[in-house]
């Protein structure tokens, strides 16, 4: 096991300079583990105070003294000195190690091992001071590797989240951007799942004032500068990987420090942060809607991310974004976006958790409700607030489509997943269809098959076979015949609404639905009919 770089004292002993003289470990067996950070020889009585700690010290114990007292001394010295072991060599001073010498050594836990043979000391120093500088150029090369890669990510335009991805992955370890006062901007899992590295994570940012004495043991911490040192705003974000599956080495050390000087300049010339708060919740979101994330883990990994609605009951909503916006990639409008929607859904005056997804053009988020009854007027409200939030953050171009905004059943944190899932997939049907302010996500279920159907050679020839010869027949034809179609399907066969809503007169549309009814050759009266020819106007925006 590696500490700061160097190596063990188990494979100090391994090498052949020291294996050639027959070592034999009378103290600390269990501790051959500690690091050798560096290797000395010496015979002084007081050479303790030339060490600085992790030092292999080899002796032939010229300078141990005579006495037990002495020797005792020696020991503990070195042991408070914080050496990594004592390596005493056997000949014309000692044919055994005093016992007064093993029994300190075991009592202050410092590894001590008595050679057999003679060695030379020059030797052994060259070749373990060879081990110790190889392996520091290891830890180097492995940490500039991941530097390059977190460099490469940033260049393609892959941002944050991938940096931290490719930490979490070389570490096999979470790890988590925050922000200075310890809010979680957005973590990545490497070994671990989330359910198993945000409590660790949560335990850390509950303990601040632990963390004013330092990070908890074997976790590492580095922050991410902002402003100028000295100044209120130096330190604009903090790294943190923690030991959830493994222990941190240090190339791990090395490439958090370099990652953090990366991710300065980002932030820095980005302003990421709400971007990635939210695509942080964007994934969660998701992940609760493709049952990554179980509904019961759920709301504590939800509390992290700071949404604690009052109630179990929950409102999925999903906004799609029109495949014409001008910002559909990471570090575009989309944190313009994240702060404008929020503005204007903080007027709800309901808890909202609010993510983002570019790559899909998606905005999901779920609202608490207190009760059932508010769905209606909530969905509009929300509605209403995520286009304007869309329209001052001047994330869709003037003349775009506006975008689609899906709302799903209200329910606990299951229907929720249900619901975000349903939501995502009905708003990819919903803008071939007429604008809404939002769309019932239970009343999209036949858009969205015929929507999957898009580009099938069946589904064109049924609308062809069930409307062509009117379609045909408003191309030269005064008036159009199809909209009265439309309109009289829309008010499931009721003639006189059908009138009053393309302000007609009964007989005026009794001519025309006639006509309508020899063009194609059927009975509008005949459910059957009604059912194919309103498929085939629907199929027809899909087609």
């Amino acid at each position: 096991m590696e500490s700061q770089g160097g190596i063990t004292v188990r494979r100090a002993l391994e090498l052949p300079g020291l294996r050639g003289g027959l070592p034999e470990v009378l103290a600390c067996a269990e501790r051959l583990d500690r690091t050798v950070r560096w290797v000395h020889a010496g015979e002084v009585p007081n050479i303790a105070s030339l060490l600085k700690g992790g030092e292999l010290l080899l002796t032939t114990g010229l300078g141990l003294g005579d006495r037990p007292a002495e020797q005792r001394a020696f020991v503990r010295r070195l042991a408070e000195r914080g050496i990594a072991a004592l390596v005493v060599e056997l000949g014309p001073r000692f044919a055994r190690l005093p016992a007064a010498l093993v029994e300190t050594a075991r009592a202050a836990g410092l590894p001590l091992v008595q050679l057999h043979r003679e060695v030379p000391f020059v030797a052994v120093t060259e070749e373990i001071h060879t081990e110790i500088v190889n392996g520091h150029y290891a830890v180097l090369r492995q940490a500039e590797e991941v530097h390059r890669h977190c460099t490469e990510a940033v260049l393609g335009g892959g941002g944050v989240p991938q940096v931290l991805a490719t930490l979490a992955e070389f570490g096999g370890n979470p790890v988590f951007l925050e922000t200075a006062g310890g809010a979680l901007l957005y973590g990545a899992w490497g070994g671990p799942g989330e359910s198993e590295a945000l409590p660790v994570w949560e335990r850390l940012r509950g303990s601040r004032a632990a963390r004013a004495e330092g990070p908890p043991a074997g976790s590492v911490l580095v922050d991410v500068a902002g402003a100028a040192p000295g100044t209120p705003e130096a330190v604009r974000a903090r790294l943190v990987l923690l030991p959830v599956a493994g222990p941190v080495r240090p190339a791990h050390r090395l490439a958090m420090e370099g990652v953090a000087g990366i991710l300065a300049v980002v932030l820095m010339q980005a302003r990421q942060e709400d971007e990635l708060a939210a695509l942080g919740r964007g994934d969660f979101l998701t992940d609760l809607a493709q049952a990554r994330t179980a509904p019961e883990d759920a709301p504590a990994r939800a509390a992290v991310l700071g949404f604690k609605p009052a109630t179990g009951l929950l409102l999925p909503l999903v906004m799609r974004l029109p495949e014409t916006t001008g910002a559909l990639a990471p570090g575009g409008g989309w944190g313009q976006l994240v702060r404008t929607v929020h503005e204007e859904l903080s007027g709800l005056g309901v808890p909202v958790l609010l993510g983002v997804r570019p790559v899909e053009g998606r905005v999901p988020l779920l609202l608490g409700l207190r009760e059932e009854a508010e769905r209606a007027g909530l969905a509009d409200r929300a509605a209403a607030a995520l286009r304007a939030g869309t329209e001052r953050a001047g994330v869709v171009r003037p003349g775009a489509p506006d975008p689609v905004v899906v709302v799903g059943p209200a329910g606990g944190w299951a229907a929720a997943a249900a619901g975000l899932r349903h939501a995502a997939r009905a708003a990819d049907a919903a803008p071939d269809l007429d604008p809404r302010p939002w769309w019932d996500a239970r009343r999209l279920d036949i858009d969205l098959l015929l929507w999957r159907l898009r580009g099938q050679p069946d589904l064109a020839a049924f609308v062809d076979r069930a409307l062509g010869p009117l379609l045909r027949h408003d191309r030269t034809a005064r008036p159009p015949l199809l909209p009265t179609l439309e309109t009289f399907l829309d008010h499931a066969g009721r003639k006189a609404e059908t009138a009053r809503a393309l302000h007609l007169n009964r007989q005026t549309l009794y001519n025309r639905l006639a006509r309508i009814g020899e063009l194609l050759g059927t009975d509008l009266d005949d459910p059957h009919t009604v059912l194919s020819l309103s498929l085939a106007l629907r199929a027809r925006r899909h087609a």
